[in-house]
């Protein structure tokens, strides 16, 4: 069978810098900012560092590459390229259904990762007008459990983030995503800069952070610390729900995937271990734990900016870097399935977009009110609220088992041919490739799976 043939209206991104700039902004999200530095201190520093990188060359790099490779030979939406994809290659339609899967898992994280991302949006505005000021951690913990206690200020919230995300998408390719990605990722770096320079001149404990980050402890490598690492090095990426084929959808012919995802992943860790050396020295300087969990974020560093000298403006400019993160994460899961109605409906981006995110919003009320109303044990499944539900859903099943997916569709079922032109490696690097896409990286999603759902 020939060649898939590419979708005629298939736009790609004016530069190859441009997708390394939205795929690094699919990947750096709330987690970049508290979880992989807070992971990294409590697993033992720079060991659990060395791991970390490990598993993202064993397991992130060559699934990303996948993605990327199938949505650039597709250059449809993820769910259609797989269809197509199985088409061409003489494979079950059943495989259609990885994209649909990639759908799904966006969705539904969206619904939730939208509440807590209007937190951000709510604190950004609280911190700049001085709410705040002087604050100690009790008050900012009762003020932060008074926000999420109201129904309606969290859906005001919610609410205003998803329609900033409907705004980007609606735009297009190159007037919304190209250009939001364009200013958002350097103004994300910069801003974490800003707070860099701000914790080393005003906390006094940077080399603390830094200990705290790097110190070489392989005593404290545990299992369950070489589970984390080999975890977050997966879901760290965005795998799994078709966010990377969307984008590798619109990457120009010539650009190299392999050179491109080493970007994307250098950028994703760099801006982490950076976040963690800028946030940890304002933890220690008021004398905090940094084990606070989402707790770091809304109570015990809000309390360090309250009480040190330009809290104020810097607290600011942190929690407007954590609304960016959280946006330039956000498109990436709304584009996969407005590009699929476009396709399927021939309907414009606007009306696509529209409809898409007011459906996500009206399923986010149910995290919403998992706070507050619905945090009864009466609205509880298995112990679990509503947004705990959905968070494990897509944590422990659907993204592990998207990423295995599109692992295994990469390595033994698409006619080699197809992906061989599209990563344009020497045969040995090819064949290497093929051997992580085939054997590791199933593996070792298989061993995430189920050591999360075993707990």
């Amino acid at each position: 069978m020939s060649e898939l043939k590419s979708a005629p209206s298939a736009q790609t991104w004016t530069h190859r810098w441009t997708f390394v700039l939205a795929a690094a902004g699919s990947a750096i999200g709330l987690g970049n900012l508290w979880k992989f530095p807070y992971m990294t201190g409590m697993n033992g520093g720079g060991a659990f560092v060395i791991t970390y990188l490990f598993c993202i060359v064993i397991v992130g790099v060559p699934i990303m590459m996948a993605e990327a490779a199938l949505g650039r030979h597709g250059r449809h939406s993820p769910i259609n390229s797989m269809r197509e994809l199985a088409r061409g290659s003489d494979a079950s339609r059943a495989w259609g259904l990885v994209g649909w899967m990639g759908a799904l898992s966006g969705f539904l994280i969206l619904s939730f990762y939208s509440v807590i991302a209007g937190w951000g949006i709510a604190y950004t505005v609280d911190m700049a007008s001085g709410v705040f000021q002087g604050m100690t951690v009790e008050q900012v913990g009762a003020s932060f459990d008074a926000l999420t206690a109201s129904p309606v200020k969290v859906t005001i919230w919610h609410t205003v983030f998803m329609v900033l995300t409907g705004l980007v998408i609606a735009r297009g390719i190159h007037k919304g995503l190209e250009n939001s990605v364009r200013v958002m990722m350097p103004a994300l770096f910069v801003l974490l800069l800003l707070l860099l320079g701000y914790s080393i001149v005003e906390s006094g404990h940077f080399m603390e952070g830094v200990h705290f980050l790097f110190a070489f402890n392989p005593e404290d490598l545990s299992w369950d610390a070489v589970l984390s690492a080999l975890g977050h090095s997966f879901f760290t990426l965005s795998l799994g729900m078709g966010a990377i084929m969307a984008y590798g959808a619109y990457m120009p012919k010539k650009a190299s995937i392999a050179r491109t995802v080493g970007s994307v992943v250098v950028l994703d860790t760099a801006i982490a271990l950076i976040a963690g050396l800028a946030i940890f020295p304002l933890v220690f300087a008021n004398g905090m734990e940094p084990d606070a969990g989402p707790g770091l974020l809304f109570v015990t560093l809000t309390s360090a900016f309250a009480n040190l000298p330009g809290g104020m403006l810097f607290g600011s400019l942190f929690f407007l870097l954590v609304c960016l993160a959280a946006l330039s994460s956000s498109i990436s899961m709304v584009e996969p399935v407005v590009a699929w109605m476009t396709e399927r409906f021939n309907v414009g981006r606007t009306g696509a977009t529209t409809a898409y995110c007011a459906v996500v919003w009206l399923f986010g009320m149910g995290s919403v009110l998992s706070f507050n109303e619905w945090s009864g044990e009466e609205y509880q499944v298995f112990g679990m609220t509503f947004f705990e539900v959905v968070d494990f859903i897509t944590a422990n099943i659907t993204l592990p088992l998207g990423g295995l997916l599109i692992a295994v569709f990469a390595g033994w079922v698409i006619k080699r041919s197809y992906i061989y032109k599209e990563l344009n490696l020497s045969n040995a690097q090819f064949n290497l490739w093929r051997a992580l896409c085939r054997v590791i990286a199933p593996a070792c999603v298989l061993v995430i799976f189920f050591a999360n759902l075993l707990g």
